[in-house]
């Protein structure tokens, strides 16, 4: 009897010290969990100081040393961060390739760690469309469909966010703009091909500057075009000024204000 008893109070200290070292092991969890979502959440402020910035080489430098992670935040920044490198004119042509699949592959896998997010969404349609861009006028016009689909997605989870509107007022009008030859291409590759009209487009691109008031150079120009497009001139005139004096940030912005007034001295 007195065997027994010793056995079960050796019984009862071993499970409390198991139980004890269970607890520490979730504390210790604990605090790991904690520093991490801190670690990633300075990331993210970093990362996106240094995109206000336009850090673009050291943004991505920075975003690459994660690129294993699990969390869709980092991982469609990095998506965006591939891609804007490779829109530098100083990135070579084999180099702007290589950085539109890396793009793709880091928007994919934001897109599988959390099919909610609405920027995995939008950097994910924004990739395939440039992956496109190498694979020639077929497949861009093949994926066309899934890349509105994802920008529409983006859109029911934040229907405030003012680039995608404006994708797919871009979307709108590259359908709206296809040359018959492309049209034809469509027509093989769908039941019934998508199509859209300028004015559609322009529906979407005063609806992306509702929601954000001057918040994109290239809005402003798309406005501006797509009015000319319905022989508006007076408004495109409007809209195509409001584009040439945007503040240029960007290398894309300088684009814009180029391309606004070689259209302003065309009318």
């Amino acid at each position: 009897m007195q065997v027994l008893r010793k056995s079960l109070q050796r019984g009862v200290v071993l499970s409390t010290g198991a139980f004890l070292v269970y607890e520490a092991h979730k504390l210790i969890s604990g605090f790991a969990e904690v520093h991490a979502s801190f670690k990633v959440e300075e990331v993210i402020e970093q990362a996106d100081y240094l995109y206000g910035s336009g850090e673009t080489e050291k943004l991505y430098q920075q975003l690459l040393q994660h690129k294993n992670s699990d969390d869709a935040e980092l991982l469609w920044r990095l998506a965006r961060a591939s891609r804007d490198l490779a829109q530098l004119s100083s990135t070579s042509a084999e180099e702007k390739r290589q950085l539109a699949y890396e793009a793709l592959e880091y928007a994919k896998k934001a897109l599988e760690k959390n099919e909610s997010n609405f920027a995995a969404h939008k950097w994910y349609g924004i990739c395939l469309s440039d992956v496109g861009d190498f694979e020639g006028i077929k497949t861009k016009i093949g994926n066309a469909i899934v890349i509105k689909e994802h920008f529409q997605r983006a859109i029911e989870l934040n229907p405030k966010d003012a680039t995608t509107i404006h994708l797919i007022g871009i979307w709108c009008y590259s359908f709206a703009e296809m040359p018959w030859y492309q049209r034809k291409i469509a027509a093989t590759l769908f039941a019934t091909p998508p199509t859209s009209t300028f004015q559609e487009a322009l529906h979407y691109f005063h609806m992306a500057e509702e929601a954000d008031p001057n918040f994109y150079s290239k809005n402003l120009l798309f406005l501006g075009k797509t009015y000319l497009k319905l022989n508006n001139k007076k408004m495109a005139l409007l809209w195509l000024s409001k584009a040439k004096e945007y503040p240029a940030h960007t290398e894309e912005d300088k684009q814009v204000q180029k391309e606004a007034l070689e259209l302003l001295n065309s009318i």
